[in-house]
């Protein structure tokens, strides 16, 4: 089918929850195809998710090859590949005594984590969850509860009680929101869904220092920031915290569905039979998926690439933003999790780059959000920085010719 027919096909039959305007059938590393044959570099990754590239060869294999063997038996029977899974990430987490709980999704691990900390507060009556404003943890009651947008909270109550915001990269704000009813404060190392804003070191340590002197959790959503998005395992070693627990997925299964959380000794054993449950979580075949992304990430050095062409990518962009420094504001991220800021909306810059054949996300208004696989080539981050040079370029001769003069504009020469 072209995209015509799928786009009907698709209003007539499916609730008009998104509005895409490409449709994509095929995808190889870093590129992607629309049903007409047109090539795209593909910097959304499926929102973090595709960080080994599309139909990374060790991945269909190890797909193929659980697909043949089990699929599916339910948490109520051992499968081997669930206790590897967990083994391997608990490895990497670096937390004591760590243990893993799976499931389908980032709002199924942060919703397990909201639970998890409730439970490890009733005895004592604190059941509150801090989190930030212009955070983003999912889309069910609890988690847009817990996000601190109000635009994905209207129409949708009464909310869930329970939940506190803070001002994020504010330790005195999250100091003043504790009460005795406080059991946790949930923080992203970086606000992705946010505009790409990296937590300040001094606060993410302040945090770790604040929970321990009040006795509460200090958990972490890495649904977006983990699984080598930053340059480390997980977006909070880049600050070298410790959290209590950390939340995953996207990442994890490279597009196949699976969530995590992972818990260090304190709240390791606090799930017991009967507390929480799954009936696909953990399956043979998403944990044989999640498996082949750790091990390529691995063996291929992918959080040294992450490093590497990262810092290539914001030299590029540092470049283009000093150029139009009259409306672009900055360049911010860690590893390949990227923003380039700017003082306009960024929905103009984005749909330029789809036209020119590159996938890249508006968000929190002003920032275009870059996402390459951590496996992305210097080749094609050049590829790409010549792309939004060139989209800038227009973007710039259009808005100076729609307002010349240059204190209407806010641009000059």
């Amino acid at each position: 089918m072209k995209t015509g027919e799928i786009a009907a096909l698709q209003k007539e039959y499916l609730m008009p929850t998104y509005a895409p305007g490409i449709a994509l059938v095929e995808g190889s590393g870093a590129s992607v195809w629309d049903a007409e044959g047109n090539e795209y570099l593909d910097f959304v990754s499926g929102i973090a998710v595709t960080n080994i590239g599309h139909c990374h060869p060790k991945m269909i294999h190890a797909i193929q090859d659980q697909v043949e063997t089990l699929v599916h038996v339910s948490n109520l029977y051992y499968n081997e590949k669930q206790p590897l899974l967990a083994k391997a990430l608990a490895e990497r987490s670096s937390l004591p005594g760590a243990k893993c709980f799976f499931c389908n999704s980032g709002a199924e691990a942060n919703e397990g984590l909201i639970k998890l900390a409730r439970l490890w507060g009733s005895e004592h009556g604190k059941y509150e969850v801090i989190t930030m404003r212009q955070s983003f943890h999912g889309r069910t009651l609890a988690t847009l509860t817990a996000t601190g947008q109000e635009k994905v909270q209207i129409g949708f109550g009464p909310l869930p009680e329970g939940f506190v915001y803070a001002n994020f990269n504010d330790l005195q704000s999250v100091e003043d929101s504790i009460s005795s009813k406080t059991a946790a404060v949930l923080v992203e190392a970086l606000q992705g869904e946010g505009g790409v804003i990296p937590a300040n070191p001094e606060f993410l340590s302040g945090l770790r220092k604040l929970c321990d002197e009040k006795g509460i959790l200090l958990l972490c959503d890495e649904v977006q920031c983990g699984m080598g998005r930053t340059g480390k395992w997980f977006g909070f070693q880049s600050y070298d915290l410790q959290p209590d627990a950390f939340s995953l997925a996207k990442g994890l299964g490279n597009g196949f569905p699976i969530g995590a959380i992972v818990a260090g000794s304190t709240l390791a054993d606090i799930f017991q039979p009967g507390h929480h449950a799954t009936t696909f979580g953990g399956t043979p075949l998403a944990c044989s998926a999640a498996l082949a992304v750790i091990d390529v990430i691995d063996s291929e050095e992918l959080l040294a690439n992450t490093m590497m062409m990262g810092a290539y990518f914001v030299e590029g962009l540092c470049d283009i933003a000093q150029k139009h420094k009259k409306w672009i504001a900055e360049v911010r991220g860690l590893g390949l999790l990227l923003g380039l800021v700017l003082d306009v909306p960024s929905a103009a810059l984005q749909k330029k780059l789809q036209e020119k054949g590159m996938l890249a996300l508006a968000t929190a208004g002003n920032t275009l959000r870059l996402l390459p696989p951590l496996n992305v080539s210097q080749e094609e981050i050049e590829q790409a920085l010549q792309l939004i040079g060139e989209a800038c370029e227009e973007l710039h001769e259009e808005m100076a010719a729609l307002s010349p003069n240059p204190c209407q504009c806010g641009m000059g020469e």
